[in-house]
């Protein structure tokens, strides 16, 4: 067993996640087939959980908070249709952000996120043939603060897949809601007809139950999604683990800029 292996087995609730087993990873890949997302409650220790948030809240002061406008397909204004389409209707998201870098170098979650029996548990369950960080310094692990009031408006995602983890959960309010199969981007059909009937509350969105220390991977390229507004004086913080399933990828500039307020 080397250092990694004895690393993440000191923070890894083993014996309900037991993800180096094939009928485990087998079970989670067709829970996530089926249902486009998989929650894996108590992922880690309790003592594991407890140290990343005691980092996360020592680092949220050198968060960067954004406001951010968008439509739901995160794409550039589109002139051939008016501002109340839905493809130009937006949303807001406002969120603080503390990049890859900021992440202290021995922290439970880095040993998480470079160990390589998760990563090959993550390939197993995403049908993905290998898994890589980011090529840039700062978009690999994030931890993301919403505080009273901050929220994560509607979205499809960019990204085939999405790896979270709940640190802190907060007094309310902070839900995942999310509609499955809501597009077919393959076929370019963006259903606006219901995004508008979505927008205007005029559907029932599904929620999704997680507690801190859930580990949550979800489909949201053809799934919307959102995040309700943090309710309270508990902050929700929520950590990305970005991987890319081809080497040399760095986030885009204007995405760093946007999310990040910086390039390196």
């Amino acid at each position: 067993m080397n250092n990694n292996t004895n690393k993440l087995a000191s923070i890894l609730n083993t014996k309900s996640h037991p993800i180096d087993a094939s009928k485990y990873r087998s079970k989670c890949k067709s829970i996530l087939d089926r249902d486009g997302v998989l929650v894996l409650k108590n992922f880690l220790l309790k003592e594991s959980i407890q140290s990343i948030l005691e980092e996360a809240k020592q680092q949220e002061r050198l968060a960067y908070y954004c406001v951010n406008e968008h439509n739901v397909y995160l794409d550039p204004y589109d002139n051939n249709y008016p501002n109340s389409h839905p493809r130009n209707r937006t949303v807001v998201s406002s969120k603080g952000c503390i990049t890859d870098d900021q992440v202290p170098k021995d922290s439970a979650l880095r040993a998480l996120y470079d160990s390589e029996e998760f990563r090959g548990f993550l390939c197993s369950v995403l049908d993905e043939k290998a898994l890589y960080k980011y090529d840039d310094n700062l978009s690999s692990i994030n931890i993301h603060y919403a505080n009273e009031g901050q929220e994560l408006g509607w979205h499809f995602d960019n990204s085939s897949f999405a790896i979270t983890l709940l640190i802190q959960k907060p007094e309310a309010g902070g839900e995942f809601e999310y509609i499955r199969d809501f597009r077919n981007s393959k076929n370019n059909d963006n259903n606006y007809d219901q995004v508008l009937h979505l927008i205007n509350e005029q559907c029932q969105p599904k929620k999704l139950t997680m507690e801190n220390g859930s580990l949550v991977l979800f489909r949201g390229k053809d799934a919307i999604h959102r995040v309700t507004p943090t309710i309270g004086g508990r902050t929700r913080i929520l950590s990305v683990l970005a991987y890319n399933a081809s080497a040399g990828v760095q986030l885009s500039e204007s995405a760093r800029m946007t999310f990040f307020g910086k390039l390196n």
